[in-house]
């Protein structure tokens, strides 16, 4: 496995703002979610309970006959700090930057500092390429993402309807 690193932009749920989220609504999603930007030397907070999207300072290219999946990291999760709530899979052909769930289930808060080691890819390779990598897919929201994004629930809602 490959560590990646804790890159230096978070977004987190504005709760005193929006009482709850609908994914129909991309404005919904959007809107309840502020950008956090943070000094390479100082600590991102994790208060328990709290969730945040961050992404690692590391972008991944994936070939069209190779999976990555991301793991967390046993000392992380020692502190009580999860990852990645069910994103693991990063698809052949996947460019980007990984976007990565992050949890704190503890009782104490934990500071994390971009910089540091917070997961793990390993890779499998693929008996044969496959025929759609995901960058070529017509609904790669987040391909070639750099920072973490918002989820992008609402259009795959859209592309059902259509």
């Amino acid at each position: 496995s490959v560590d990646f690193r804790l890159g230096q932009t978070f977004m987190v749920f504005e709760h005193s703002r929006f009482s709850y989220i609908d994914p129909r609504h991309p404005q919904s999603i959007g809107d309840a979610m502020r950008t956090i930007v943070v000094n390479e030397d100082d600590p991102f907070i994790m208060q328990p309970g709290d969730f945040a999207l961050a992404s690692t300072m590391e972008s991944l290219e994936l070939p069209d006959d190779l999976l990555g999946r991301l793991e967390g990291r046993s000392s992380i999760a020692r502190l009580g700090i999860t990852v990645h709530s069910t994103a693991a899979v990063f698809e052949p052909g996947w460019v980007g930057t990984a976007t990565m769930e992050l949890s704190n289930l503890g009782r104490m808060a934990v500071a994390l500092y971009p910089g540091m080691r917070i997961c793990a890819f390993s890779f499998e390779t693929l008996s044969s390429p496959v025929t759609t990598p995901y960058r070529l897919k017509k609904n790669n929201k987040y391909a070639g993402q750099t920072n973490p994004q918002a989820s992008q629930l609402s259009e795959e809602n859209a592309l059902e309807e259509a």
